[in-house]
């Protein structure tokens, strides 16, 4: 090799470089969701304060630039001369990688934070960062600029008043690929720890549209029982209100509301420090094991003989049920400073034994809740008994090992699926100009007949039994519910075209709710689409321009100046001969694709249940309070 390798070839990063060279190893993208983290990073630390029993009220605003402003009325980062580094306390705790209070249990016994990167990695990533702490009566600011102080700590003077930490930031725009905060997502994160900490008041204010600021405020006395019956408001519940119990595991605080519905999906909320862990972790295993230990012993204790034989399942026991789990650990060992998933062995025995005990005592001080829980599980198990019979014969016919493709598909030549594409098309007319139009190499066309099942009113065995449903999951090949194999899948893209009018938002939204409820990681990995086809074609002279909003309608005719037009309107895709459908539609280089992800599961969740589930009333409310905005759309 001409090339020398010896010890000059070692790059040593000093402080906070490291963090700006890889900021995906710290915050897990530089997208817009590592953007957001950045948020999370500092509301944390003013959440630890709350966790400690020391602040009341967080306020976060985003700025015009922005910016973000996060307040607390906590005990305020300290202020003096750190003894070992020999600089002002706010320094150190910018600029050093895992410097905190919570490596011990003195200053805070729970905390979110526990890695000690998380406001460092706030610092080296924003090309400007100002802290303002008010604490003994003084008020003390300090400058920085990607991760560097660009001057000691300053003494503003004396204030009179309370306590408190106010970070603001601006994101460096050379790290972050997306710089747009989104207030939704903010708003809904603060709600959640509203739910969360119990009296605590989050407040979030864009502060962005010079014309007025939106400002929403947050505090939920009700706490984690709130929280259920905000999950659930969409739902027929069981029975009135949430079971809530509040208990020690071990030494760790954990608190725990469930409530069953009349639906047949299953929802779990799990959190520990107020860390969302979306994938679970012992915490969550723990509850599982034990909600199934003690419904399975009174359905010994109760069952009537013509339901002793029936044979009860854990996913029958949590059919249609909402559960939220938060748990205080002093050293959680959570994986990765994205904290997803709690891996704390211990937990998983403390919890069971606790919250098994005291389900257990609720269920005896409660018999007609029990009742009603227990018929629920009992329903849930003969309708899975015929589930078990409808997934032989679905498997027979390949729907759940991803064979026997549907007659109706016209596949493309390709078999490397990150090159393929299934278009998901309304109807055989529509079909037939798509399969004429299509570029057959990589493109794949299934027509679906009408509108499929609506699957958030079925349970699996009618799902299973679903012709159309056969197909789609034939076709797309990774199996469903918890037999879907990503890896199986056929087409890196699934691509839903329907008619721009009602019936087709209705069929996608059908769609949709079986890809969130049945094939959920396929959404989670960016793997469905809307396609969009136009609304109008604007005929000037031998010109033809595709327009796809009314906005674009418009302004084009605004821009013809009295030139003469022809101006046509597309009811449907099938009055779009193959080429028009192809250049509009189909073709990657000129189509217009939405790709869907799911930024706030709660939510998600919320709207599939009242636009598609069985309560009626959340739903006419709904079309009441926005029928106002589509009053030229509505197809009454």
């Amino acid at each position: 090799m001409s090339e020398e390798y010896t010890g000059s070839s070692i790059t040593v990063l000093e402080g906070l470089e490291a963090v700006r060279v890889r900021p995906a190893m710290y915050i897990g993208s530089t997208d817009t969701r590592g953007l957001h983290h950045l948020v999370w990073e500092v509301v944390d630390n003013s959440v630890d304060e709350a966790l400690a029993g020391y602040c009341t009220h967080i306020e976060l605003a985003i700025l015009p630039g922005n910016g973000i402003r996060v307040s607390d009325n906590g005990r305020g980062i300290p202020t003096d001369i750190h003894p070992k580094e020999g600089v002002g306390t706010i320094q150190v705790v910018m600029t050093k990688l895992h410097a905190g209070g919570k490596f011990d249990n003195n200053s805070y016994k729970v905390s979110a934070g526990l890695h000690g990167v998380g406001v460092s990695c706030v610092n080296a990533l924003s090309e400007k960062l100002v802290v303002s702490v008010k604490r003994n009566g003084r008020l003390v600011e300090q400058d920085f600029s990607r991760g560097a102080p660009l001057a000691p700590q300053r003494d503003l003077g004396a204030t009179e008043e309370p306590t408190g930490t106010t970070v603001t930031f601006y994101p460096d725009p050379t790290i972050f690929t997306e710089t747009v905060y989104s207030y939704e997502t903010l708003a809904t994160r603060c709600r959640e720890l509203a739910f969360l900490m119990s009296g605590l008041r989050l407040t979030v204010t864009d502060e962005r549209d010079p014309e007025g600021f939106v400002t929403e405020s947050f505090c939920y006395p009700g706490g984690v029982s709130a929280f259920v019956e905000y999950v659930d408001q969409n739902r027929k519940p069981l029975f009135a209100s949430p079971i809530h119990l509040t208990m020690e595991a071990g030494d760790y605080p954990l608190e725990i509301a469930l409530w069953y519905n009349e639906s047949y999906q299953e929802n779990f909320f799990s959190f520990v420090n107020n860390v969302n862990t979306y994938d679970g972790g012992t915490h969550v295993t723990g509850f599982k094991s034990a909600l199934t230990r003690v419904i399975s012993k009174f359905v010994q204790m109760h069952a009537a003989k013509s339901k002793k034989d029936i044979s009860i399942a854990p996913e029958d026991i949590r059919e249609g049920l909402t559960a939220v789990i938060a748990i205080k650990i002093s050293q959680p060992q959570f994986e990765g400073q994205t904290k997803r998933k709690l891996g704390n062995s211990e937990v998983k025995g403390l919890v069971e034994t606790a919250f098994g005990a005291k389900l257990e005592e609720y269920f005896h001080e409660n018999p007609a809740t029990v009742k009603l829980i227990l018929d629920k599980v009992y329903n849930a198990a003969v309708a899975r008994e015929a589930a078990h019979k409808a997934r032989n014969l679905a498997r027979r016919k390949n729907i759940l090992e991803g064979g026997g493709l549907p007659g109706k598909l016209a596949d493309c030549s390709s078999r490397k699926p990150e090159e393929c594409e299934l278009f998901i098309v309304e109807g055989d007319s529509a079909g037939g100009s798509a399969k004429q139009g299509r570029t057959r190499d990589f493109q794949a066309i299934l027509p679906i007949r009408g509108k499929i099942l609506n699957v958030e009113k079925a349970r699996l065995d009618r799902i299973l039994e679903s012709e159309e449903i056969q197909n789609l999951a034939n076709a797309i090949g990774s199996g469903l519910g918890d037999e879907f194999k990503l890896e199986k899948l056929r087409y890196f893209k699934i691509i839903i075209m329907t008619d721009a009018d009602v019936d087709g938002s209705h069929i996608q939204t059908l769609l949709l709710t079986f890809f969130f409820r049945y094939m959920r990681p396929l959404v989670d990995a960016g793997h469905v689409f809307l396609a969009q086809p136009p609304l109008y074609k604007l005929r000037v002279g031998k010109q033809d321009t595709y327009l796809f909003t009314e906005e674009s309608k418009d302004e084009a005719i605004k821009n013809t100046e009295g030139k003469k037009i022809y101006l046509q309107r597309y009811k449907g895709l099938g009055e779009m001969n193959p080429e028009q459908l192809a250049e509009t539609t189909m073709d990657p280089a000129t189509r217009l694709l939405k790709q869907c992800s799911v930024e706030d599961g709660i939510l998600a969740d919320q709207i599939f249940s009242m636009l598609m589930g069985e309560a009626v009333e959340p739903r006419r409310r709904f079309i009441e309070s926005n029928a106002y905005k589509v009053l030229n759309d509505l197809d009454i």
